[in-house]
């Protein structure tokens, strides 16, 4: 195809912005000119990225394997780079880009890259704002990982959730809906009784994979060494973990952070944040953590996804946190930010529409579930108060369900002015759901009563978002951790002896965040505590005389 014909994309809120000369000379400091060829692959789909790419001259298109077809995805020309999110973080590549015009490109290696985005704040911010946008595109259009299962399958679910969370592109093939799944299921040479399916760049195929499995072979953070002793391992990567896991590996700290499914938290789910300091226009979950997460990896801080702690123990005079793999991280210190998550509804037929019909998080991938359809949200909080605002813009009518009487009482009041004002929400409150009427695990209306009244009445929904209450995640410190009544973790003077603010019953081990008794269940405050109880690790450690580092 003559690239005449094929104009340059043009740039979509940002995520193709055109280098000047003056940003150009100063990669150049970092790369190498190259020339390119028609017909050259700069990066494959499935495989890792290579180097940065900065277009000099010519034109580059981006591809994607559509079920065993090329489609044309986006055309660069002169002063684009090239890459996404995945470029920056270690994931394969989701596209495929291919020279059509030759001319040349300016080649900087990666670790590079990562330093300039460091260090030159302007540029950095250019490059990882166009990446971040670039990835929202992807899971926004469908693109990404194949993955082919049943609605009503558990590993679907499973699956899709991981990906949602992981904030991975991934276009579901439906086996219910899509009526050329099996064909292209006999293709792959798949048996139905082998999905779900998960096809990375149109050759490599998953049958029934465990998020750990995919995780790999998309290139989500190693498996850290379990041989190691560290000075500091963080336990979940929410809010507060990932401001532990910046300020340990930047004061010096030998850092691991692990998380049972996703960086981010429940935060990362957030369509919008916009009370958090230093976001006047506000910023979506998903992009605070990914910019935590690149922040925290400058400094050094290693990673591991998944990776669910199940025990905490004591080996050879250190901390022992048991995984669910039968494996173990030894550490001089801890800090737990396990974080809450939402209650389940006491509500007849729950599971059964679990991961098809009703959710506890509102991102693009649920909102594209129920695109144009009528929706439920339950809840009074900040996170109701956000995921009704999202899915106002994709679903046909969102019904808020408020158990007391007053928004006020729970959620942020510009939250509650933007949703009593939004023409597409219905508010109602003293109510809560009863029933689940559906079939097959399609969700078909809600029924609610009036907790004051006894009145009852039937909302039609297609799904149903729930965000009630806070369970916290400590069911895996079984009883080495003094507790409170409902759960979490008690910090402080726990037993009439003293003890350092953040500080659990047992010494050298701290907890910040949600998770926390007594805590206050915002962004801001959990970032405050992860990075106040770094400070009370090198106190501890100082302590104990066991400050030096090991790599």
């Amino acid at each position: 195809m003559e690239s005449e014909s094929l104009p340059e994309t043009p740039d979509l809120e940002g995520a193709f912005p055109r280098l000047s000369e003056e940003q150009i000379s100063r990669l150049a400091k970092y790369g190498t000119r190259r020339p390119t060829q028609a017909g050259q692959v700069l990066y494959r789909e499935g495989e890792e990225f290579g180097d940065f790419f900065v277009i000099l001259e010519g034109k580059v298109m981006v591809i994607e394997d559509y079920e065993g077809a090329a489609k044309i995805v986006y055309v660069h020309g002169p002063g684009r780079f090239l890459g996404e999110l995945g470029l920056l973080t270690g994931q394969k590549a989701f596209l495929t880009n291919v020279v059509i015009e030759p001319g040349e490109v300016l080649a900087v290696p990666v670790p590079q890259l990562r330093a300039l985005v460091a260090q030159d704040s302007v540029l950095g911010d250019l490059i990882l704002r166009a990446y971040i946008i670039r990835r929202a595109l992807l899971i926004e259009t469908g693109s990404g990982f194949r993955l082919i299962g049943s609605r009503y399958s558990p590993g679907t679910r499973r699956l899709r959730e991981f990906a949602a969370r992981n904030r991975l592109p991934c276009h579901w093939i439906d086996l219910e809906e899509d009526e050329n799944a099996e064909t292209l299921l006999r293709r792959l040479g798949v048996s139905p009784e082998e999905t779900p399916v998960v096809v990375l760049g149109g050759t490599q195929v998953l049958r029934n994979p465990s998020n750990a499995e995919v995780a790999r072979a998309i290139g989500l953070p190693a498996t850290v060494s379990r041989e190691t002793l560290c000075d500091l391992v963080v336990v979940g990567a929410g809010p507060a973990g990932l401001a532990a896991s910046v300020y340990g590996a930047s004061e010096g700290l030998t850092t691991i952070t692990l998380d049972a499914i996703a960086t981010g938290g429940q935060a990362a789910t957030a369509s919008r944040i916009e009370n958090y300091l230093g976001f006047p226009a506000g910023i979506t979950g998903a992009e605070l953590a990914e910019r935590a997460v690149l922040q925290a990896n400058k400094f050094g801080a290693r990673f591991s996804v998944p990776a669910e702690a199940s025990s905490l123990g004591e080996r050879d005079g250190a901390h022992a946190i048991g995984l669910a793999d039968g494996t173990s991280v030894l550490a001089r210190s801890v800090i737990i930010a396990t974080g809450a998550r939402y209650r389940r509804p006491d509500v007849p037929r729950l599971e059964e529409f679990e991961g098809t019909s009703v959710f506890y998080a509102a991102t693009l991938s649920e909102a594209l579930v129920c695109q144009n359809d009528p929706v439920v949200v339950v809840g009074g909080g900040n996170s109701a108060g956000q995921a009704t605002l999202f899915l106002a813009g994709h679903a046909a009518r969102v019904h808020l369900l408020v158990r007391n009487g007053d928004l006020n009482k729970e959620m942020s009041r510009y939250l509650v002015d933007q949703v009593e004002r939004h023409p597409g929400v219905e508010i109602m409150v003293h109510t809560e759901v009863r029933e689940l009427v559906g079939q097959d695990g399609a969700l078909e209306a809600v029924v609610a009563e009036d907790n004051r009244t006894g009145e009852r009445k039937t909302i039609e929904a297609k799904a149903l978002f729930v965000f009630i209450g806070a369970a916290p995640h400590t069911q895996w410190l079984a009883d080495t951790l003094a507790l409170d009544d409902r759960g979490f973790i008690l910090t402080g003077d726990t037993d009439g002896c003293s003890s350092m603010l953040l500080e659990t019953s047992r010494p050298g081990i701290f907890a910040a965040g949600d998770v926390r008794s007594g805590s206050i269940k915002r962004v801001a405050s959990a970032v405050g505590e992860g990075s106040m109880a770094v400070r009370l690790v090198h106190e501890h450690l100082e302590k104990e005389g066991a400050r030096t580092s090991v790599s």
